[in-house]
């Protein structure tokens, strides 16, 4: 693996082991993380309440003790002080009933960084592709982004939102159906509500590795969040292998600057701190 030739030197959006879509070892990670040239990373493993059951298992697989997670970590981040500054944080899984509860958890424990995104449309995942059937893409799309305002209603327990445009990623034609301008009506009404809660988005570089051609969201809409007034940008890649650490980092800083940025956004403490690109 070859170092990221990359203005960007911050990995916010990483799994393991914790998460049920990941077997990956976090040491391998953080490794994987180190070969492509990260300076700091944020392990963002998915909680997602009430996500539906695993068939075969019956348990919900996007779940994992909270406290044994912070001890591990703890622990791994002090072997790797003097390598890589890691960073502990969650991807919660939005859904409206959810505030509250979410709510309990970012208080209770000390998290450097909190996503949140939406993976499930009115309880449903993109990811089988069940919510398709029947229907055009686009319908699709559109739910997925009425229901992401719903969610902003009444979660804000979070500090950035993850892949505004994710449900892009499982279209059956993926793309095809999907501009800015399609459905900038729905996604101006949600930037708009992300830069009045002061929270920001990020800039997932996982969409490359599914074959979309550009991150979530489309450079067309980071471009917009900036002329709407939007500061706040984090650079993820989403990986859940560590093949993918800081995947296709190295468009991160021009696709940046070609949307108006001049900086991207790390966060400790819950607090963002602003890094040159």
């Amino acid at each position: 693996m070859k170092p990221a030739e990359t203005d960007v030197k911050a990995d916010f959006h990483m799994h393991t082991e914790f998460s049920g879509d990941s077997d990956a070892p976090v040491r391998t990670m953080l490794d994987a993380a180190l070969e492509r040239g990260m300076e700091a990373v944020c392990i963002t493993d998915h909680i997602d309440e009430d996500y539906p059951e695993d068939s075969e298992t019956g348990a919900n697989p996007f779940l994992f003790d909270l406290d044994q997670y912070f001890q591990v970590l703890r622990e791994i981040k002090k072997e790797y002080a003097d390598r890589l500054d890691v960073r502990i944080g969650v991807e919660l899984g939005l859904q409206p009933h959810l505030g509250e509860r979410y709510g309990r958890i970012t208080e209770k424990y000390p998290f450097d960084f909190v996503i949140g995104s939406l993976h499930l449309i009115h309880g449903q995942d993109p990811y089988d592709g069940v919510i398709f059937e029947g229907r055009s893409d686009a319908d699709v799309y559109r739910e997925a982004f009425q229901a992401t305002l719903e969610n902003l209603d009444h979660v804000s327990d979070f500090d950035v939102l993850g892949h505004l445009d994710y449900v892009v990623r499982y279209g059956r034609r993926q793309a095809l159906e999907y501009s800015y301008q399609a459905f900038s009506d729905e996604i101006d009404e949600i930037l708009k509500k992300v830069i009045c809660m002061r929270k920001g988005i990020e800039m997932n570089m996982g969409g490359f590795k599914y074959g979309l051609g550009f991150c979530n969201p489309h450079p067309d809409v980071i471009r917009r969040y900036r002329e709407l007034g939007g500061e706040i940008i984090t650079v993820g890649a989403d990986a859940h292998r560590p093949e993918h650490a800081a995947f296709d980092f190295e468009k991160a800083g021009d696709i940046l600057r070609s949307c108006g940025f001049r900086y991207y956004a790390e966060y400790r403490n819950r607090k963002p701190i602003f890094r040159q690109v």
